[in-house]
């Protein structure tokens, strides 16, 4: 059975919030530290891990990856801030 994660990703600063959802977070994680894809994240330097969740059904990852997306930012803050306080890189515990 597959694993599904929805994550958030920001730059050194925390200004910048990207949304996304994969099959291997490791991966993921390190095409955006190593700007392996052109595009959003590597325009605006997104390198750090800082909320994750899994869902085992891609149906199930895909909706609240739009959820968090259609969301506020104050409410991805929140969210962030509720399971990461720090802002910690969670990548590092990958």
């Amino acid at each position: 059975m597959k694993t599904y994660y929805v994550y958030i990703m920001t730059n050194w600063n925390n200004e910048v919030l990207y949304i996304g959802v994969t099959n291997n977070i490791a991966r993921r994680v390190y095409e955006h530290k190593e700007q392996l894809a052109d595009g959003f994240t590597k325009k605006y330097n997104v390198n750090k891990l800082v909320y994750v969740e899994s869902c085992e059904d891609v149906r199930d990852a895909i909706t609240r990856e739009k959820q968090l997306k259609g969301g506020s930012r104050k409410k991805k803050i929140d969210l962030i801030s509720a399971d990461n306080p720090q802002w910690s890189d969670l990548s590092e515990t990958l």
